[in-house]
């Protein structure tokens, strides 16, 4: 997490640099030695968004009082930093199912509004067939 503070520090210094050097870049070509106001804005909250980014990485790798990620060690393995996420269904359709009622409410707000409550009904019977997968057929308990 250090490491990831510093990059995100020096892509906040950067991108200050850069925004004072397109201000008066901008101030000497423009017409009347007017700043340029949409890329100096951009490019400075660029160099903050940088600079939250760093900030928030510091404070949280303080609040663990410096303890080395798995990530920021050399003589880390891949699965040091593998942590127990759940249990999924690789043979499950209901996912594809959910997303693909998601697509059709999604099609009938830009085509069609009568097409969204054919999604949503689809939504409902995918959202129920997901979490009941283990309820019934073959994997019931």
């Amino acid at each position: 997490m250090k490491v990831s503070a510093v990059v995100f520090w020096v892509i906040a210094v950067f991108f200050f640099v850069v925004a004072a050097m397109y201000t008066i870049w901008s101030w000497y070509y423009y017409p009347n030695h007017e700043i340029e106001p949409v890329g100096t804005v951009a490019l400075l909250l660029t160099g903050v968004l940088g600079a939250f980014i760093a900030f928030f990485l510091q404070r949280t790798r303080a609040t663990q009082n410096g303890v080395e990620l798995p990530e920021d060690r050399p003589d880390a393995n891949v699965d040091d930093g593998d942590p127990e996420i759940g249990h999924f269904s690789p043979w499950s359709w209901w996912p594809f199912m959910l997303g693909l009622s998601v697509a059709i409410i999604a099609l009938g707000i830009a085509v069609g509004w009568w097409i969204v409550p054919i999604g949503l009904g689809l939504t409902i019977v995918s959202l129920v067939g997901w979490v009941f997968e283990y309820y019934r057929g073959y994997f019931a308990r």
